[in-house]
């Protein structure tokens, strides 16, 4: 990883000693989209979103141009609404592709992680729909700064691709993954990478899988007892109108020790996911299916499952995480009208803490 590390400042440095680079265009993409959102019961960290109308747009800006050597060059940037509304610019990025592969760098973007990647849902999972279910899924490599390498095209049989990422120096707070920009060494990770692999061996058959680790965590007084681990499998099958898509991801949290000699985690340096009760979690796995079918050109119809199981490291009551949802989607040119029904069953992993949510929306792409 060291090596694909130089290799792409090396390249990025040399560019101008390479070749003189030819006029390029500038993009604008982007989308906006309007919802409205009925939920009840359930609550995670005190809140409940009741009903509520939203608005939520992002632009993509993009620039790119062709060295004389014929290496290709693109730069991203977005533009979407920050907190309290007010404008961000983030997510962007840098890359060369050459006959070798693709080099990029990577600010808060840049994603590896496979977990929705098989998803089959008209609109977005049960998960992802604004009403907070605290599932603790798999983690990208694009909440850090990181630098990647792709495969070129064509490299590999069945259209596989490979990229690896890597993350060089990170900071976070207690309890948190790791965090976008350089920072001071702590107790909680430092480093991270992430792998991702796609292929279709057979037509119609997409296959992906990621694993990713952080390191350098830990101290001698505090030592790792489990490193923070994350990987995924999805697999996706489209055949005529019919498309289904299942997923598994087995994340493992960062837990040190109270000491050297004792392996018994301490609770308050247990690593957690941002959003969750789960100091004292040890693993958890979770399972994802669904299943599309396009009625018309225009009307298509969804029904998602998931389940996300979480291992405490004490004896003490477990309660799994379920998610239905089913949806549908009507397109016309660039505009989709979209309904979805889901229900929440232990949010938060907490028992009887279940929601249901009615959502309404409308989106643009441009």
């Amino acid at each position: 990883m060291k090596n694909i590390v130089k290799i792409a400042l090396t390249l990025f440095a040399s560019i101008s000693l390479l070749a003189s680079a030819n006029a390029g265009e500038l993009t604008v993409t982007g989308s906006a989209k309007a919802t409205y959102s009925n939920t009840t019961g359930g609550t995670l960290n005190g809140t409940n979103s009741g009903k509520g109308l939203g608005i939520s747009n992002e632009m993509a800006f993009g620039a790119n141009g062709e060295l004389d050597n014929g290496w290709t060059w693109q730069y991203n940037l977005d533009l979407d609404v920050g907190s309290g509304g007010a404008p961000d610019q983030d997510d962007s990025s840098l890359t060369l592709s050459t006959p070798y592969g693709t080099f990029g760098i990577f600010i808060s973007e840049g994603g590896l992680a496979v977990d929705d990647s098989a998803s089959a849902s008209v609109y977005a999972r049960g998960t992802d729909l604004g009403n907070e279910s605290g599932i603790v899924e798999g983690i990208g490599i694009d909440s850090h700064n990181n630098v990647q390498y792709h495969t070129p095209a064509g490299l590999l049989p069945f259209g596989t691709t490979f990229k690896a990422a890597y993350s060089p120096s990170s900071t976070q707070a207690d309890g948190q993954d790791v965090k976008s920009g350089a920072g001071a060494w702590d107790i909680y990770g430092n480093r991270a990478e992430q792998y991702q692999l796609v292929t279709s061996p057979i037509e119609g058959l997409t296959i992906y899988a990621d694993y990713y680790k952080e390191s350098d965590a830990g101290l001698p007084s505090k030592p790792v007892v489990q490193a923070l681990e994350s990987g995924s499998i999805a697999a996706s099958y489209k055949t005529g109108p019919v498309k289904i898509g299942i997923s598994r991801t087995l994340r493992a949290p960062l837990i040190i020790g109270t000491s050297p000699t004792q392996s018994v985690p301490d609770a308050v340096n247990s690593a957690t996911t941002v959003g969750t009760n789960s100091a004292l979690a040890r693993l958890y796995e979770t399972d994802k299916y669904s299943i599309a079918f396009n009625a018309t050109d225009n009307l298509s119809l969804s029904y998602e499952h998931e389940e996300s199981n979480r291992e405490l490291i004490k004896n003490a009551a477990e309660y799994d995480l379920k998610v239905q949802a089913i949806q549908a989607a009507y397109t016309m040119g660039g505009i989709t009208f979209a309904i979805s029904q889901s229900k929440l069953d232990n949010v938060g992993y907490t028992q009887n803490n279940d929601s249901e949510q009615t959502l309404f929306a409308v989106a643009m792409a441009f």
